[in-house]
């Protein structure tokens, strides 16, 4: 569990899944990300039993509620990602559901899997990556000081779609550079 000062990211439970399915069903969530809508409680369930089992993957809870809003993790070269990563490396991904949009609370989730990523986890870079469109994860991805790296052009999506993908990375210098900035 990783506390932020209005968030619990905790793993996901299979109590989660009703919660979980009024959030994830919204088109204007997965698809912009490369993941279809959930189409019930049951796909939802399924959905926390098998991907958000992975290790490192979370549940973005509201303190003030104790409702789960959305997901993130971090995801290692050795499992299924988008960035071109090394050992030592790791991608972060995450969504959250439109009533939560423009909060700052996914930058706030980034930043606390990105002080797991250098400070547990001891990785040397982390990537983060958006489809071409989508503006608020790439503004997410700007906020928390990822640099822009390189964009793929006709790549395959989860939805079988071809798109452009452009990716962005953070070295554990950039993050400590970052860090005591934020602190001073």
């Amino acid at each position: 569990m990783i506390e932020t000062e209005r968030l619990i990211l905790r793993p996901w439970k299979e109590a989660d899944a009703p919660v979980l399915f009024r959030y994830a069903c919204d088109p204007d969530i997965g698809p912009i990300a490369g993941w279809p809508p959930h189409t019930s409680e049951e796909d939802s369930l399924e959905i926390i039993r098998t991907v958000f089992a992975s290790p490192e993957t979370y549940a973005v809870v509201l303190k003030e509620s104790g409702e789960p809003v959305g997901s993130c993790g971090i995801m290692f070269s050795d499992s299924l990602h988008s960035a071109d990563m090394k050992q030592e490396e790791a991608e972060i991904g995450y969504w959250i559901g439109k009533p939560y949009w423009g909060r700052g609370l996914i930058p706030e989730a980034v930043m606390a899997l990105l002080a797991r990523c250098f400070g547990d986890l001891h990785l040397n870079a982390a990537w983060c990556g958006h489809y071409d469109g989508n503006t608020k994860s790439k503004r997410v991805i700007e906020k928390c000081g990822f640099k822009y790296h390189h964009t793929n052009t006709d790549v395959v999506s989860p939805l079988g779609d071809r798109r452009t993908e452009h990716f962005y990375i953070m070295t554990k210098e950039d993050y400590n550079a970052i860090h005591l900035n934020r602190k001073r």
